[in-house]
C-alpha cells in the first residue's frame, strides 16, 4: 500500500478538481486522518472539519450519536461508526454547503479490550449522500501499529469513493 503521505497527496488533489470536501470523526486514529491531511498542501480547500472524540461521552455531546446505542453495545460499534460519520458530515455542513464525504473511525487499539471488544477490531464509516458504507478490521499488532493501519485504511476507502466523482 501507498505511504499515508502519497495517499493524503492523492486525495487532496483529486478532491479538490472534483469539488469535493471531507469532515473526519476520528476515535481510535486519534486525528492522524486529519492530521495527514492537513500536512498535504492545498488541503484547506477540502478538508472542512476534523473532530477527535475519543471519550466516548464526546461521541454522544458533540457527534450525536445515540446514547442508548453507546449504553448498549459501547463506542466500538459498527452503528457507532455510522453515526460519528453522519454526525460530523451535519457538523461540517456551514451555511448551505454539505460536506460531500463524512468518515469515522473507531475501535480499540490496546492494549487492553474495551467493552468487550477485542484489541484491534475497527469499524470505518464512510458517508456519501444518502449512503453510508461501515466497514470491519481486525488490525494486528501494538497500539501504533493497529492505529497507523486504521489511517491508511481509511485514506483508502476516501480514494475509493473519491473515484466515483467526475473531475
Amino acid at each position: 500500500m501507498k505511504s499515508l503521505t502519497k495517499q493524503a497527496k492523492q486525495i487532496v488533489r483529486d478532491a479538490r478538481r472534483r469539488g469535493v470536501t471531507i469532515a473526519v470523526a476520528e476515535s481510535i486514529t486519534g486525528g492522524k486522518i486529519a492530521s495527514t491531511l492537513v500536512g498535504i498542501p492545498g488541503a484547506s480547500a477540502v478538508l472542512r472539519l476534523g473532530i477527535v472524540a475519543y471519550a466516548t461521552e464526546m461521541k454522544r455531546r458533540v457527534l450525536g450519536v445515540d446514547g442508548r446505542l453507546l449504553d448498549k453495545h459501547g463506542a466500538v460499534h459498527p452503528k457507532v461508526a455510522k453515526q460519528m460519520a453522519l454526525g460530523v458530515r451535519k457538523l461540517g455542513a456551514i451555511g448551505k454547503d454539505a460536506v460531500t464525504i463524512g468518515i469515522a473511525t473507531t475501535g480499540v487499539a490496546g492494549p487492553d479490550p474495551q467493552d468487550g471488544a477485542e484489541v484491534g477490531l475497527t469499524f470505518i464509516a464512510v458517508s456519501v449522500g444518502d449512503e453510508t458504507e461501515v466497514h470491519e478490521y481486525r488490525f494486528e499488532g501494538g497500539r501504533n501499529e493497529i492505529r497507523y493501519e486504521a489511517t491508511q485504511v481509511a485514506l483508502a476507502l476516501v480514494e475509493e469513493v473519491l473515484r466515483q466523482f467526475k473531475a
